[in-house]
């Protein structure tokens, strides 16, 4: 290992990005590079405590805060930011940090969308991160779902399927199930300050590993016709109860009694239940939610997020999404736990008790279910999500499909909820045990021991970072 190269790193300030990009900075922190995160001072104290047990250790990593201006108001971001919140306030911060500090090069968050004029002006090497796959990037763009013209246009149906063209699998969509931005009429690369930042930039970062998809890295690959890296899974950078119970943020419950209550649990009978830190979900669709786990009669953790919008009447507070009783039954048959807020993911989804995930299938959600070797239960609603639940189900086999047909926008009201019924029918097929269930238990632990041996020394993960760190290490020779 060696401290010849440094790199930053600028990640977003959703969760959903933030989070990833923190531990990937860990990661190469890991091989040796000097890590250096660029943040806000108030946006570093999410992950300040992680980093600090990092340079205890003995790894080369720091948080390097920007200096805003004096009479400036730091931005109030948070771990649920929307991917349309504005960071452009730090251009001049950042322009700044770079002419005065050059490092080797520099990771950023493709939501940081004007940054790409800023880093190339100084003239600093640039690496993209998008924050989710090779399937989902190959499945919705280069340059299929930008030609897909012919295809969609005889679709009569926005519920009709339709096979996506030139893919390696069989996949197939609907029409309401793409997302709006790519509803494109005709063909042609998509617009946007993202598309151009990416045919500018050194390359791509992914975050997943090569035995997952395969034909879809290589795939990618092939069609990025730019440098990729696929690094991951960088969430196994935590290796101790304290930063897997600290990812993100601090829990909104005391992992300890969280850990307790699954410990009661048979091996495999409980059903951990999360829709991210962005979603958020009507309450009439929570209330169904709730009336399906019941129904189900099956052992479940529900971490509750945010909710879309209030009840009709305007009354009540959090509980009132619930059926009546509903909380008082759980607690009195010991069979259901509901946090309100942010939870220990990691250690929930890692314990022995936990026998799947129903996810709104998050990119860094999937992986981390990969990662500990459980089925899915796939509930997707908006971004790339309904692409990663056809890698689940209709790729790695080790997914039940609850029955989401229409992509929504994060802040937008849904069509009509899914029902009770689909959600009771998916979890009873996702952990009674039968023979196709077995099956995809088994696949999902074979992921599971695949993903951890990516990220091991001679693993393809880490050949890919060491790939990446000689390349830095040729261009500063040059």
């Amino acid at each position: 290992m060696t401290g010849e190269v440094e790199m930053f790193f600028f990640p977003f300030v959703g969760g959903g990005h933030q989070i990833p990009m923190i531990d990937l900075a860990r990661l190469f922190a890991s091989h040796g590079v000097r890590s250096t995160i660029v943040a806000t001072p108030n946006n570093a104290l999410s992950f300040q405590r992680s980093i600090a047990r990092d340079r205890d250790s003995g790894r080369p990593i720091s948080i390097l805060p920007f200096e805003l201006p004096p009479d400036s108001e730091p931005p109030d971001f948070d771990m649920s930011a929307a991917p349309v919140t504005d960071t452009s306030m730090l251009q001049e911060p950042l322009r700044l940090l770079l002419i005065a500090r050059p490092p080797d090069c520099i990771i950023v968050d493709m939501f940081h969308r004007w940054s790409a004029d800023v880093i190339d002006e100084v003239g600093v090497p640039r690496i993209l991160f998008h924050g989710n796959g090779c399937f989902s990037r190959s499945a919705s763009g280069y340059p299929y779902i930008w030609a897909y013209g012919k295809t969609l246009e005889m679709v009569q149906c926005e519920y009709e399927p339709f096979e996506i063209p030139g893919l390696p699998d069989r996949i197939g969509m609907t029409w309401s199930q793409l997302p709006n931005f790519h509803k494109h009429p005709g063909g042609g690369k998509p617009p946007g300050r993202m598309w151009n930042s990416e045919e500018r930039s050194l390359g791509v970062v992914v975050n997943s590993f090569l035995e997952l998809e395969p034909a879809y890295v290589e795939y990618f690959k092939k069609e990025m016709a730019k440098k990729v890296w696929v690094v991951g899974l960088v969430s196994l950078c935590n290796r101790n109860v304290e930063d897997n119970a600290e990812s993100g943020q601090r829990a909104a419950t005391d992992e300890h009694s969280c850990l307790s209550w699954l410990n009661a649990k048979e091996p495999n009978s409980v059903l951990y239940v999360s829709f991210g830190s962005l979603a958020r979900l009507t309450p009439k669709q929570l209330l169904e939610i709730a009336y399906g786990l019941e129904a189900s009669s099956f052992s479940f953790i529900w971490a509750a997020g945010e909710i879309l919008e209030s009840l009709e009447n305007g009354e009540g507070g959090r509980e009132d999404w619930l059926p009546s009783g509903f909380e008082e039954r759980l607690t009195e048959s010991e069979r259901g736990l509901i946090i309100r807020g942010w939870a220990p993911q990691l250690l929930i989804l890692e314990h022995p008790s936990v026998g799947g995930f129903m996810t709104h299938c998050g990119w860094n959600s999937i992986l981390e279910g990969v990662s500990a070797g459980l089925p899915i239960v796939t509930f997707p609603r908006s971004a790339e999500q309904f692409f990663n639940e056809k890698l689940v189900t209709d790729v790695l086999g080790i997914g039940v499909q609850v029955g989401s047909m229409v992509w929504t926008s994060w802040n937008t009201e849904p069509g009509p909820p899914v029902g009770r019924e689909k959600v009771e029918a998916a979890v009873r097929k996702l952990m009674d045990g039968g023979e196709e269930a077995a099956k995809m238990r088994r696949k999902a632990k074979e992921h599971g021991e695949k993903a951890k041996r990516a990220v091991e020394a001679r693993g393809s993960s880490y050949e890919d970072v060491e790939a990446l760190i000689q390349e830095l290490k040729s261009r500063k020779k040059d």
